[in-house]
């Protein structure tokens, strides 16, 4: 075989290598530099009062979730019924984040459909989630007992994920 035929043809080849890695991979799992590193710290009011803070900081001590969701977000309403009745377990706490929306939309939506979250942090410019690295949301992290991220879902929870992967993580992260 000719030289000049044989670098086309590893460049192809390297290229069908990656493409077919790139085919099997889960498009929701998208790798985060938060996993395994304590989650960043901030002091932010409540949604239902903006005069009471919350700091991730007075979570320590627990497994929690922190949910960021928006009133405006479709995906966060599919969800949203899964989260009202996984709340209703007391698993652990769920900490919403309540990101680039208005207060009184959010209001109005918790209200309405239910409000699984054991409190909610409003983050109307986004700030927060600037820092957690949100793509979009919906998105979710449980957070261990020392304050490390173990897990971030990108998109809606569905039951699959609630089952297979968040409960037994829960479970494991209780246990340490």
């Amino acid at each position: 075989m000719k030289p000049r035929l044989l670098a086309p043809l590893i460049l192809f080849i390297l290229l069908v290598a990656f493409l077919a890695i790139g085919l099997n991979r889960d498009p929701h799992e998208v790798p985060s530099p938060l996993i395994g590193k304590p989650a960043p710290n901030f002091e932010i009011g409540q949604l239902a009062d903006p005069q009471k803070m919350f700091s991730p900081e007075s979570m320590k001590g627990k497994v929690w979730m922190l949910n960021v969701w928006a009133s405006w977000c479709v995906a966060c309403r599919e969800e949203h019924p899964l989260l009202v009745e996984f709340s209703k377990t007391k698993t652990l706490p769920i900490i919403g984040l309540d990101y680039k929306d208005q207060r009184a939309d959010a209001m109005t939506m918790l209200s309405r459909e239910g409000n699984p979250y054991t409190l909610s942090a409003f983050d109307g410019n986004g700030r927060v989630g600037i820092d957690y690295g949100v793509y979009g949301v919906p998105e979710t992290y449980i957070i261990d007992k020392t304050g490390v991220i173990r897990y971030k879902n990108i998109g809606p929870i569905t039951p699959e994920i609630l089952k297979e992967k968040i409960a037994p993580l829960i479970a494991e992260l209780n246990q340490l």
